[in-house]
C-alpha cells in the first residue's frame, strides 16, 4: 500500500487552499475508539451524530470530536464532556466552552446563527493560549495516526489542556494536520518545532506562513488567495487580511482581498487539477485532487475592511 503523505511529500505537492471549510467549529469530546465517519461509528449516540450534522448542514458550522491525546483506553467515559466553539473569521473571532452531561443537548442550537457569528450565550468566553487539535483518526486514514499521535502527544507534553486530537480535517496526505483556534489556520506536514513556533506566533495573533493550508473562515480559492496576499506583503498579523468575497471567473475565480489600512488586492486563482494522479487516501485509488492555484495578484482601490461577505464560488 502506497501512504499518502509520502507520495504528496514526493510530488512536492502545494499546502495553500486545501483547508477545511468552516466559519465556526463545534468540537465535542468524545474519548474512546472513533469509526471512519466518528460522529456516527464511536460511543456518542449515533442518533445524536447523525441529528448534529443534519442541523450543521449548509450552516458554516462544521462539527467533529475531540479527545485527549494519550490512550484511548474504551473503559474512560466521562459523566461530562467538554465542547469547544470556535468562530474563525476575522475582526471577532471567539472561542466559548462548555461542560455538558448529554450531547444531545447540542441538537437544539441555532446552527445558522453560529455560523454567522452569533454564539447566543452558549457556555462561557474562553480566554486562554491558542487551542491546537491534531487530525489522528487512523480509521480514517492510517497516516493520520501513524503521524498525527505522536504530535499531538509531543505538543501535550508542553502545552497541556490546549492541545486536542480531532476526528477529521481533511487532507490526508498533508498528515500531521493541525487546526489552530480561534483563528482557525489549518497546517500540514507539521514537526513538533514546527507546531510549537506556530502556537507561539499564534499567542501574539500572529501566523505562520511555512506549512500553512489556509484560514477555514475562507473557501478554498480565498485560503489560497489570503496566503499570497501574505506572503507578498510580509503581513502577519492574524486579523490584519480579510478576503470580502471571489467570484467565478474564467478558469477560476477572482478573489478580493483587503488589508485593514485600506490597501486591498484582486486575486487570479485558476481551477486546476493535480498531476500526475496521486492517492488521496492511503489505499485509494489514484486521483487528481482539484487545486485551487494563485496566477495573479493586482492591487485595487481599497476603502478600508469591514465584515467580510460570505465568499461565493468554494471548491
Amino acid at each position: 500500500m502506497t501512504m499518502c503523505t509520502r507520495a504528496s511529500i514526493e510530488l512536492a505537492e502545494p499546502l495553500a487552499g486545501t483547508a477545511a471549510v468552516a466559519r465556526t467549529w463545534l468540537l465535542i469530546e468524545q474519548p474512546g475508539p472513533w469509526g471512519a465517519k466518528a460522529l456516527t461509528g464511536s460511543r456518542l449516540d449515533p442518533a445524536v451524530g447523525r441529528a448534529l450534522d443534519r442541523a450543521a448542514n449548509g450552516t458554516g458550522v462544521r462539527v467533529a470530536l475531540i479527545r485527549r491525546p494519550g490512550p484511548h483506553a474504551d473503559r474512560h467515559r466521562p459523566s461530562r464532556r467538554r465542547v469547544l466553539l470556535a468562530h474563525t473569521a476575522p475582526h471577532d473571532p471567539w472561542v466559548r466552552t462548555a461542560d455538558l452531561a448529554d450531547p444531545a443537548d447540542l441538537t437544539g442550537l441555532d446552527f445558522a446563527a453560529l455560523g454567522a457569528g452569533a454564539h447566543g450565550g452558549f457556555g462561557t468566553g474562553y480566554q486562554g493560549p491558542p487551542i491546537v487539535a491534531v487530525c489522528t483518526n487512523g480509521k480514517r486514514d492510517r497516516c493520520c495516526a501513524l503521524y498525527g499521535r505522536p504530535l499531538a502527544t509531543e505538543l501535550a507534553a508542553s502545552d497541556g489542556q490546549n492541545v486536542w486530537e480531532i476526528t477529521h480535517l481533511g487532507g490526508h496526505r498533508f498528515a500531521p494536520t493541525m487546526l489552530v483556534l480561534p483563528y482557525g489556520y489549518t497546517y500540514g506536514r507539521v514537526d513538533g518545532h514546527h507546531a510549537k513556533d506556530v502556537l507561539e506566533a499564534a499567542r501574539s495573533g500572529r501566523v505562520v506562513l511555512d506549512g500553512c493550508r489556509g484560514r477555514s473562515a475562507w473557501d478554498r480559492p480565498g485560503q489560497a488567495a489570503d496566503l499570497a496576499v501574505r506572503a507578498l506583503t510580509g503581513e502577519g498579523r492574524a486579523d490584519a487580511v480579510t478576503v470580502e468575497g471571489t467570484e467565478e471567473a474564467p478558469g477560476g475565480w477572482a478573489v478580493r482581498v483587503a488589508h485593514a489600512d485600506g490597501r486591498a488586492w484582486r486575486v487570479a486563482v485558476a481551477r486546476t487539477v493535480s498531476q500526475p494522479p496521486r492517492p488521496e487516501s492511503c489505499g485509494a485509488a489514484l486521483g487528481t485532487p482539484a487545486r485551487a492555484e494563485v496566477t495573479g495578484i493586482e492591487a485595487v482601490a481599497g476603502g478600508g475592511v469591514g465584515r467580510p461577505r460570505r465568499a461565493q464560488g468554494a471548491a
